[in-house]
């Protein structure tokens, strides 16, 4: 008789187990009403802590703006532009932003990386060779330098950056890290270190791919490259002239019409592409105060215009 009751028991329990799990939601026997409902995983973007908003270590304190800026009393103006991001280098407060998390192309901008890395691999004045390879699939924009030719590495970041030549990014990552894929991981490691939670790079020149970053993101790496000796020098020139191994001289023009135009404008980095629009990062100094501007996905006709505007308005002037 006990052992009658005992199975009663165990019986009435998993019937109750039965129902409880099929009351929670979870798929019970053939009850299909139950079935919750295939949600998709959606990859959203990486909330940035607010602890990691400002510029950390690996600053040249010389070049470290020594005044903070203050907010100007006037409201931002209107952007004309997908985004904008407008940061104090010292002490990595956005003044203003719009759409500054927003994931976009950022066409050349991204050399800005591409010389951080080429930095961190130092020997800039080991000598390298332009490759056919580096000369490949990396239109529209590329340099005079003729396959065979040695150049140091210095030379070669100093003319990429200046008119922003897609082989000559190409050539660098190359060489400073053996293979360009093997340079692209680095710069995604740097882009980590430097805080960028929005950012994956595929390439070196920024030509169109699967890669993206934001304003903000860019202007952060912004206020690193401002304070690197070497691509402060560099992004600061109006023109430059590269030698060539049989001694004829080319002059090499910056793309950047800011910097001609005003003595506080200190230059920094175009960017071009259909997928991307007009973009550019600016930077400015006034009375020991300096500002960086990132404006993305602008109009050709718009593009000067929309960053001397807000480094007027940072600045006030």
């Amino acid at each position: 008789m006990r052992f009658f009751v005992y199975i009663a028991a165990v019986c009435v329990t998993a019937m109750a187990s039965s129902c409880s799990s099929a009351s929670s939601g979870y798929l019970s026997g053939r009850n299909y009403n139950n079935r919750r409902a295939y949600v998709p995983t959606v990859h959203t973007q990486t909330p940035i802590p607010s602890a990691a908003r400002q510029v950390y270590g690996e600053r040249n304190s010389s070049l470290v703006p020594p005044r903070p800026l203050a907010r100007p009393d006037t409201p931002a103006p209107k952007p004309n532009c997908a985004a904008v991001c407008v940061i104090d280098p010292r002490t990595g407060h956005v003044l203003y932003g719009h759409n500054e998390h927003e994931r976009r192309q950022v066409a050349s901008t991204q050399k800005i990386i591409t010389a951080l890395c080429a930095c961190d691999a130092g020997e800039l004045d080991r000598k390298m060779t332009v490759t056919r390879e580096d000369k490949l699939s990396v239109t529209p924009v590329r340099s005079k330098l003729k396959v065979g030719e040695t150049y140091t590495r210095g030379a070669i970041m100093h003319a990429m950056l200046t008119a922003s030549y897609n082989d000559l990014a190409q050539a660098l990552a190359r060489d400073s890290a053996g293979s360009v894929e093997k340079f692209v991981q680095r710069m995604n490691a740097r882009a980590r270190r430097m805080r960028m939670y929005n950012s994956h790079f595929v390439n070196p020149s920024g030509l169109p791919g699967p890669q993206y970053s934001t304003a903000y993101d860019m202007a952060l790496a912004a206020c690193y490259a401002y304070t690197n000796p070497v691509i402060r020098n560099f992004i600061n020139d109006q023109q430059i002239i590269l030698t060539r191994p049989n001694g004829q001289q080319i002059n090499i023009n910056n793309t950047n019409k800011l910097l001609s135009k005003y003595s506080w404008v200190q230059g920094m980095k175009t960017g071009y592409t259909n997928a991307a629009k007009r973009c550019l990062i600016s930077c400015g100094s006034v009375n020991g105060r300096s500002v960086i501007v990132v404006i993305l996905g602008c109009e050709k006709r718009q593009i000067w215009a929309e960053s001397e505007k807000y480094l007027r308005w940072a600045l006030a002037v």
